[in-house]
């Protein structure tokens, strides 16, 4: 890793950030996070009330990269093949062809999953792990770049179904939009006639440049001390009171990818205890389950991450 490639990706990055910012105003900070992701290889689970702009900001990063993507409007009646594809004969052929669903797309907007079925959601567990789906004993790879953004409305319960936490560890960031501040709220309402924001964001880069983009986040350096810091964070949150279960490896893992974007997006080769404390919160707090008593007294996951990251010491650097 050169200070040369850093400075390439940051710049990409930043570039990356300036055309979704077109759409979604005021929102920089959660931006950055869904573009981190993307580049981590992870999926992104957004939770926010109606009207916050989730489905306009899945939609603009799918029209940033140059790739395909796809829209599935989750639904009760909705089945897992509706989301995979299916297994049809071929009469004049006389062979089986397997038709690909809306699955195969390099940006996949599941949009309201909370709304189908266990069975259906169970469908996208394979897939956003490894990758692939399996019709019929035979595994069909979806390609690279993929990446499912999720969102999920958490006033409404009526004939919606929970995320397991198998499906919920799979996320590697959940976050949210939020209502905008005074001055971009004013500036939406003054464009109020556009009703397509997501139309104003073209493609600046291509879908093979965000897989090298990934490769080259992957060589970013992580001390052994930061891993250990790291480590210590995902242990407290096992640790704590307040939860019945902490984050998995799986999570500790995520968590060190995304490190390693964060710091190569701000053109430094190597991950520090601030890249992990400021992520921490979006990439571990979503894995964490709530002690019942806990959860009844009004304690969060939020509160759980922001009290271990106090407890931990991080490591800390000597000049040479």
């Amino acid at each position: 890793m050169t200070q040369e490639q850093a400075n390439w990706f940051a710049d990409a990055f930043n570039r990356l950030v300036d055309n979704v910012d077109q759409a979604i105003l005021g929102k920089r900070d959660v931006i950055r996070l869904v573009i981190g992701a993307l580049l981590s290889e992870g999926h992104l689970l957004l939770e926010d009330f109606p009207g916050t702009g989730k489905t306009v900001l899945a939609k603009s990063l799918a029209n940033t990269i140059d790739g395909s993507n796809s829209r599935i409007q989750f639904t009760p009646d909705l089945l897992p093949s509706d989301v995979t594809g299916v297994t049809i004969y071929d009469q004049g052929k006389g062979v089986f062809e397997f038709h690909r669903g809306p699955i195969f797309a390099s940006i996949v907007l599941a949009d309201e999953i909370n709304r189908a079925s266990p069975k259906t959601q169970s469908a996208l567990l394979e897939v956003m792990e490894e990758s692939k789906v399996t019709v019929d004993g035979v595994g069909y790879p979806v390609g690279a770049p993929f990446m499912v953004i999720a969102t999920q409305n958490p006033i409404e319960q009526a004939g919606t179904y929970s995320l397991p936490e198998a499906q919920l560890d799979r996320f590697l960031i959940k976050t949210s939009l939020g209502h905008p501040d005074h001055d971009t709220a004013v500036a939406l309402l003054l464009d109020s006639s556009n009703r397509a924001r997501a139309d104003l964001v073209s493609p600046v880069i291509a879908a093979d440049s965000i897989v090298a983009m990934s490769r080259l986040a992957a060589e970013v350096h992580v001390d052994a001390s930061v891993v250990g810091y790291l480590n210590e964070i995902v242990t407290g949150t096992r640790e704590h009171k307040d939860a019945r279960l902490g984050v998995s490896m799986r999570g500790a893992l995520a968590l060190a990818r995304a490190s390693k974007t964060w710091a190569l997006s701000q053109g430094r080769t190597y991950v520090t205890p601030d890249d992990v404390r400021e992520l921490a919160p979006h990439v571990l707090s979503h894995r964490i389950i709530l002690d019942p008593e806990a959860d009844f007294a009004g304690v969060t996951a939020e509160q759980i991450v922001s009290d271990v990251l106090v407890t931990v010491e991080p490591p800390v650097y000597r000049a040479a």
